[in-house]
């Protein structure tokens, strides 16, 4: 069950800073209430799954679902660029959290 709290609270860190881009600085009312509750319930599920899981895994694998998936909706929904360093980046981030996974079984 931690894990699944874990990847849960990774994809919803994707939610919130998207929708953290989307307020506009916390001036549009609906994306703001969506990142503030996101954000709540990612952390709440974090705390969860740091019950069973050493911290600085489940901090890395957290906070590389969210470098990642956040890239990705940048690319997919904002039109940011792709470039091949920015790649290389995602590759590197991915590869540390399959890496951090590895070492924590």
């Amino acid at each position: 069950m931690p894990w699944f709290y874990l990847i849960l609270a990774g994809l919803l860190e994707v939610v919130w800073a998207s929708f953290m881009k989307k307020s506009d600085g916390f001036t549009l009312l609906v994306p703001s209430i969506i990142t503030l509750t996101t954000m709540a319930a990612s952390f709440t599920l974090l705390t969860l799954a740091m019950r069973a899981l050493p911290l600085g895994t489940a901090y890395t694998v957290w906070t590389g679902i969210g470098a990642i998936g956040t890239f990705t909706v940048g690319v997919v929904l904002f039109g940011e660029a792709v470039t091949p360093l920015r790649l290389i980046a995602a590759v590197l981030i991915l590869s540390g959290i399959v890496l951090m996974k590895l070492a924590s079984a």
